[in-house]
């Protein structure tokens, strides 16, 4: 197993189809999908839950400890478990880390003035590191770079054939089989809903009249998901007196823009919570709000599973 592994690992998952591999970590698969009951057409996806560094890797971080504790949704993997078990959902979750590459941003969403290349030309790199997108220029793309009050990540640059292979072994067949199960529960229920979970730093006071919200619900404005399952999701958070807030400060990102096609009966919603909600003062281990918010997150998915159930049952469709 890798350096930085805590030894947190959902027991549920045990029986799941492991998928991909994490290069530096022989034996080690990148990702789990556990096929539940299919009770409900929902599948939970939980890309930045991953907590096995190779040695190799942890080795190349300047702070590696601290980049870990930034970078991961820390323990909602846990979380995420504990609801699929509850209500049948079927469940992915990464085992590679955030670091090594992040599951949310796009295969050329990349900063290329991080990536030394083997054989091409300065100028090529130079051109492709004009063309990066705004997430990789911000230093959270692809690869993380750099994180605010902490810099640099990195203690040298990545090579282009290592890129190449967290790419393949990695990105590549974590979105082939989350299509795949989405796919699958779609064509058995006619339509079928993505909750892509994360988690977020305390975004403000957590009490008090101007305590932040604990969850944050992104549907790419209207784009990733049918405008009434995500109304239905923000009356249900409000139902449960938790305080929610919708596309702001977090609308959702490739996940979302890739596997969310409300016409073809393909829903997403991006499930930000609260680590302040779940975790201990420290933001490191479970806490005594961890039991509340999984019945919050139980709650969410029968509610919106009810719902898809009674729009899309009878109505299988083709497989694409």
């Amino acid at each position: 197993m890798g350096q930085m592994e805590d030894g947190y690992y959902p027991d549920y998952l045990a029986e799941g189809e492991s998928g991909g591999s994490i290069p530096g970590a022989p034996g080690a698969a990148a990702f789990t999908l556990h096929r539940g009951a299919a009770r409900v057409p929902v599948l939970i996806a939980v890309p930045h839950a991953g907590r096995l560094y190779p040695p190799d890797l942890a080795a190349q971080l300047r702070a590696p400890a601290e980049a870990a504790h930034r970078l991961e949704d820390r323990l909602v993997d846990l979380l995420a478990a504990e609801v699929a078990r509850r209500t049948g959902a079927w469940l992915l979750v990464a085992h590679a880390p955030r670091a090594m590459i992040d599951l949310n941003r796009a295969a050329d969403d990349v900063d290329w003035a991080m990536v030394v290349g083997n054989g091409e030309s300065a100028e090529a790199l130079r051109g492709a590191a004009e063309g990066a997108g705004r997430r990789a220029r911000s230093g959270l793309g692809l690869v993380p770079r750099r994180l605010a009050g902490l810099g640099e990540l990195w203690r040298q640059r990545l090579p282009l054939a290592e890129l190449a292979a967290r790419i393949d072994q990695v990105h590549r067949p974590y979105h082939q089989a989350l299509a795949a199960a989405l796919h699958d529960l779609r064509d058995q229920w006619g339509e079928a809903l993505l909750l892509d979970l994360h988690s977020m730093p305390p975004l403000g006071p957590r009490h008090g009249a101007l305590a932040a919200a604990d969850f944050v619900l992104g549907d790419r404005f209207g784009a990733a998901c049918a405008p009434a399952l995500a109304q239905s999701a923000l009356a249900e958070l409000e139902w449960q007196r938790r305080r929610t807030a919708h596309n702001r400060p977090y609308a959702g990102g490739h996940v979302l823009d890739r596997h969310g096609v409300p016409a073809r009966g393909l829903h997403a919603l991006q499930v930000e919570v609260c680590r302040g909600a779940y975790l201990d003062s420290r933001l490191r281990q479970p806490g005594p709000g961890f039991a509340g918010v999984a019945q919050v997150l139980t709650a969410l998915v029968q509610r919106l599973a009810g719902e898809l159930a009674g729009r899309g049952r009878g109505l299988p469709l083709a497989a694409e």
